[in-house]
């Protein structure tokens, strides 16, 4: 055998070798993948069977961003409520693709807006009046503020997914005894509170603080969800979460955003989530009127200027 043979058979035995470790990479990623799928399909099939989310297309027509800057319209709402109720919660998140940051204002139900073709009522009238489309107009005519996307949220969702990603619970600080007009009592310390516990706590209104303390208690528990989230053992869970979520939420946003914005926010972003509360401190007045009961009379004006300002 020639010098030469022997050297192309060993060109050919480390080609195949390569070829062969070439191959583990690609095995592993595919092996991952496929697990991914899995945990997401089983995830899905049996959460879309509780869900009671009318997927059912809406009428929304917002303008696009012009920038990197997307404002997202997050509408909770009660797993017994129809998608044209008052909604329980009203927030705008802003994503800037940028900076990869995450701003949430959140608004309160009871603001005394005028609503396009309605006159003057509560801000969560509106959705019950219109759909996801009034509001957003609402939005607009009061605070000039454009929201490109809605997301409307079963509450059910929101116990499902903690339990899911958080088995051992999530630690909370409770300030006080809670148990008036929830399921559980909640009592004063830290506690690790599951996912029916922890939807008591941000749904709690029954005190002084009414639902000024309820809007606090949210803000509070997105930032701390969005910290615990960020520890890298919740990547495996990703698609589960995903699955588990999916079915209770009825969204314009496309998936390619809405997969690329979900895990910056959840797993990119490690600072504490920009938050505001409108009407600020000082700038409301309790009244009452006969077509809308106890409101919050605002000062337009400030807070479409704080709104602006926090936004842009």
């Amino acid at each position: 055998m020639t010098i030469k043979t022997r050297r192309q058979k060993r060109n050919i035995k480390k080609k195949k070798l390569l070829i062969s470790i070439g191959f583990i990479p690609i095995m592993l990623i595919s092996a991952v993948l496929i697990y991914g799928y899995l945990q997401y399909k089983s995830a899905f099939e049996s959460s879309v069977k509780e869900s009671v989310i009318d997927r059912t297309q809406i009428e929304f027509n917002p303008v696009k961003s012009t920038d990197d800057k997307h404002n997202v319209l997050l509408l909770g709402i009660d797993a017994r409520n129809e998608e044209k109720s008052r909604t329980d919660t009203i927030m705008i998140a802003q994503y800037d693709g940028k900076t990869k940051s995450t701003k949430i204002i959140s608004i309160m139900r009871d603001s005394y807006v005028e609503i396009p073709d309605y006159g003057y009522n509560k801000i969560n009238a509106a959705h019950a009046f219109g759909g996801v489309e009034l509001l957003r107009k609402t939005l607009k005519l009061n605070f000039d503020v454009d929201v490109h996307y809605y997301a409307i949220v079963d509450f059910n969702s929101f116990s499902k997914v903690v339990d899911v990603a958080f088995p051992d619970g999530i630690e909370i600080d409770i300030e006080k005894e809670m148990s008036k007009g929830i399921n559980s009592t909640l009592f004063a310390g830290t506690h690790k509170l599951n996912g029916d516990q922890l939807l008591d706590y941000v749904r709690f209104r029954q005190d002084a603080e009414s639902d000024f303390g309820r809007v606090r208690r949210q803000q509070d528990v997105l930032k701390v969800l969005t910290s615990e989230f960020s520890e890298i053992n919740n990547l495996v869970k990703l698609p589960q979460i995903l699955g588990t979520i999916t079915p209770h939420i009825k969204t314009n946003m496309e998936n390619s955003l809405l997969f690329s914005i979900g895990p910056s926010i959840l797993f990119e972003n490690k600072n504490d989530i920009e938050s505001i509360r409108i009407p600020l401190e000082g700038t409301y007045t309790d009244e009452r009127y006969e077509n809308a009961g106890a409101v919050l009379g605002l000062d337009i004006e400030e807070n479409k200027n704080a709104m602006q300002d926090f936004f842009n």
